[in-house]
């Protein structure tokens, strides 16, 4: 079991678009894979009567079958229809489990999301460039470009300059993607945290369901190699703590409501003593305090939170200070 609660135990079709991803990835790639299963069909698509990177040698290093596919007409990608055709053949022979998309291209979202409407594991890899599109149409996505280790740097590199050397203009123009921002990660976890009775879970579930919500996520892409690390030194609002044998991630320490009304107070004194909707209020708090719940106080709506506080007054919307 690794640590997104997968079985290595998939039998993976593996199909790579050789006029998209460079050779200087095929070790990484094949680490990655192995963490969630083994390749009984791998195949790699391209125009082989042109040079693109991916010799002689590195096939037969990994035993990988070259399809080839000529361009038919300028300015079409052939090899992109041969890849998707030969990928429904294998999902209706059903031989394999999963299938392993090794490509940056989102040509392939539609393959991707058919494939698992059909119920199998669709493992994505490519490059950080990516459209979110894609990366969303798969299972998970793995960046490559992101997860190399020192060792790989050289690599990565020469990887991503023949790339850029044998992208069409029109791939150029595409704008880059970035990793799920950690904005969002954050506030997918305080949500996690608040809809749970006990505030807190442990840590490998966390790990499960942030890569069923975002296909992409991996601690590597933003430079770490622990889930545990990388909660401590990014999100501010949570924090990690063994619990017995188990690693649990909660809320930090709640504020205490005296220093809530007080920020509250100085917020209304901006607007004069008064505002006219208490969502002013209340998104001021969640940008300040990410981890700020009602529910922490005792209360299941906003407007009653506020109302217990001596120093305020609510009139349906209105939240205004009391005169003294």
């Amino acid at each position: 079991m690794d640590q997104n609660g997968i079985e290595n135990k998939w039998q993976f079709a593996l199909l790579i678009d050789a006029d998209n991803v460079s050779a200087g990835y095929a070790s990484m790639l094949f680490d990655e894979l192995d963490k969630y299963g083994y390749a009984t069909c791998r195949r790699i698509y391209g125009n082989w009567s042109k040079p693109n990177g991916w010799s002689r040698e590195v096939l037969l290093k990994y035993s990988i079958i070259p399809v080839q596919q000529f361009a038919y007409t300028s300015g079409k990608n052939a090899t992109d229809v041969t890849m998707v055709i030969d990928a429904m053949d294998l999902l209706y022979k059903d031989t394999v489990d999963a299938f392993c998309l090794v490509t940056s291209d989102s040509d392939f979202t539609r393959l991707a999301a058919r494939l698992r409407e059909e119920r199998k594991f669709v493992l994505g890899m490519g490059e950080s460039k990516t459209p979110a599109a894609l990366t969303c149409a798969c299972n998970k996505f793995i960046y490559l470009n992101l997860i190399g280790d020192q060792d790989k740097e050289e690599a990565v590199q020469e990887a991503e300059k023949a790339a850029s050397v044998r992208l069409s203009p029109e791939k150029k123009e595409e704008e880059e993607n970035s990793v799920t921002a950690l904005e969002k990660i954050e506030f997918t976890i305080l949500s996690i945290l608040n809809s749970s009775e006990k505030k807190q879970i442990e840590l490998g579930e966390l790990g499960k369901r942030l890569s069923n919500k975002y296909p992409d996520f991996d601690v590597r892409n933003y430079g770490y190699s622990k889930l545990s690390t990388f909660i401590k030194e990014e999100m501010k609002s949570v924090t990690v703590h063994l619990d017995g044998r188990s690693n649990m991630v909660g809320k930090e320490s709640v504020l205490s409501q005296e220093h809530i009304e007080a920020e509250i107070v100085q917020v209304l004194k901006k607007h004069h003593g008064k505002v006219e909707n208490l969502s002013v209020i209340y998104n001021y708090l969640k940008k300040k305090y990410p981890q700020f719940d009602v529910k922490d106080y005792g209360f299941s709506r906003v407007s009653s939170f506020l109302r217990s506080l001596n120093s305020l007054k609510v009139d349906s919307n209105q939240v205004s200070l009391k005169r003294k």
